[in-house]
């Protein structure tokens, strides 16, 4: 029996992961109007689809694939950052 994570990206491999997470962690940063750098995109992007993911799940919403993968990692990354900025303030660094 597989035992299958709610919360991480169907359909989508591990480097791709990685892309969606940078890309995901871009848009995020534009959408908040951070200024993070790459790397911190990407790590916020990877940390976003998890919580994105893991939303999807609790709401019962079904996504796969590049789109809609990189759907939920946005919305996940916009979510931390938001709840990043309502703990440490009003600039993310």
């Amino acid at each position: 029996m597989r035992i299958r994570t709610a919360f991480w990206m169907p359909g989508v491999g591990w480097f791709l992961a990685i892309i969606i997470g940078a890309i995901a962690g871009w848009i995020a940063e534009k959408v908040t109007r951070s200024d993070m750098g790459i790397f911190a995109n990407i790590v916020i992007g990877i940390i976003g689809a998890l919580i994105g993911g893991w939303l999807a799940g609790l709401l019962n919403i079904h996504y796969a694939g590049f789109l809609g993968s990189l759907v939920v990692a946005t919305v996940g990354a916009i979510i931390l950052i938001l709840i990043y900025r309502a703990i440490r303030g009003r600039t993310v660094a």
